[in-house]
């Protein structure tokens, strides 16, 4: 397991989330359209892009990969209490630290956002994304909601 309170991975996993809201992509395609390399680039880097508002840092990357607009919505979508992207962003550091050894955090970025679970924590109509961090890793573990 990778080191706990990772800020640099928190803040890489909130961006992404703030990406995909911005332009209403689900986050396995803001994943695919940065590629590795610059999800790394981001990771490395983060203590630095964490000095500018997130809204401009997500901004240049998206004009920097030219992610374009979609109409993936789950914001407007969710009937109850929307959790913030920082939230969010957390639940997945958490997954990703759970899972993964530290040399192994941008595989593993990568993978949890291209696994069957990207689709469950996206849904904030489950409580599924605010349960327990054990929880989750164990469901995505074992491949399946327990």
């Amino acid at each position: 397991m990778a080191e706990k309170n990772n800020s640099a991975l928190f803040f890489t996993c909130s961006l992404i989330e703030f990406i995909g809201r911005k332009v209403l992509q689900p986050r396995k395609f803001i994943t695919d359209a940065l590629g590795k390399e610059a999800i790394e680039r981001i990771y490395e880097y983060a203590d630095v892009f964490h000095c500018e508002p997130i809204a401009k840092v997500a901004a240049d990357f998206i004009e920097e990969y030219q992610i374009p607009e979609a109409s993936f919505d789950n914001v407007s979508d969710c009937r109850y209490h929307v959790p913030d992207y920082w939230s969010i962003g957390e639940v997945y550091e958490r997954l990703v630290e759970d899972c993964y050894d530290d040399d192994e955090i941008i595989e593993g970025i990568w993978e949890v956002y291209h696994s069957w679970i990207d689709d469950h924590l996206s849904d904030y109509n489950t409580d599924f994304y605010y349960q327990s961090r054990d929880y989750i890793a164990a469901c995505y573990k074992e491949g399946r909601i327990l």
